[in-house]
């Protein structure tokens, strides 16, 4: 088997954004955290793994088009952007946000007393987009497939999410040659293109045309997305 051009991105070594009611992990340079072993992975640039606090809001604003993504983990949270859209997500569900540059989107946790957890993803595009918003339904208890969550507006970039008993194998084959990947482990371990990947573990591989992957634990959790170099 070939062996193709690789980078880990250790779960322990990701950067920290921390405020008495927010936390947020960065797979990749964002806001302070500035390493320059943590580039952004070709249009993929930002990868954040955030808690929000108990009635707590946290606005964000893209600079340049970008499609964002976030994904509730734990708990439900509530989504608002500058283009007057409004909705309540839960895990099981994805919100794909077409913003142009300089929209603004803000998460609210609405609980009393409970934290939210939920990733949130931006993936550059190269021209205006029209902004646009809508939720994506994932069936987060069909296992071992992956199922699509994310398809760019030009069909330029994908994602995909899996849930997986132990021991059970998936290749995922790459659509556009020259893309990249970046394979994000949510819960549990895999081996993915033959290296170990534990929780919140993240991993880019270029030049290839397929990735194998195994899970090593039941109710393992990844997610896989194919973007422009």
């Amino acid at each position: 088997m070939t062996q193709n051009e690789a980078k880990i991105f250790l779960s322990a070594q990701r950067g920290k954004t921390e405020l008495s009611w927010f936390r947020s992990f960065h797979s990749f340079n964002f806001g302070n955290f500035q390493d320059p072993n943590k580039e952004h992975i070709g249009k993929l640039r930002v990868f954040n793994d955030s808690t929000l606090a108990a009635g707590c809001g946290m606005k964000m604003q893209v600079e340049k088009p970008t499609e964002v993504l976030i994904l509730p983990l734990v708990g439900g949270i509530e989504f608002k952007n500058s283009a007057g859209y409004h909705d309540f997500l839960e895990a099981g569900k994805v919100q794909v946000f077409s913003a142009d540059a300089g929209m603004e989107y803000e998460v609210l946790n609405p609980y009393e007393n409970e934290l939210i957890n939920y990733l949130e993803i931006w993936i550059e595009k190269e021209n205006s987009v029209r902004p646009s918003t809508i939720s994506v339904d994932i069936d987060i208890e069909k296992r071992n497939e992956l199922l699509p969550i994310f398809s760019s507006v030009h069909n330029d970039a994908f994602g995909y999410f899996g849930k997986y008993n132990g021991r059970e194998e998936g290749v995922f084959q790459v659509k556009n040659t020259g893309n990249c990947l970046y394979v994000f482990v949510i819960e549990g371990a895999f081996e993915v293109d033959n290296k170990l990947m534990e929780a919140r573990d993240g991993l880019a591989i270029w030049n290839a045309d397929e990735i194998e992957f195994e899970a090593l634990s039941n109710d393992a959790m990844l997610l896989i997305f194919e973007i422009p170099a």
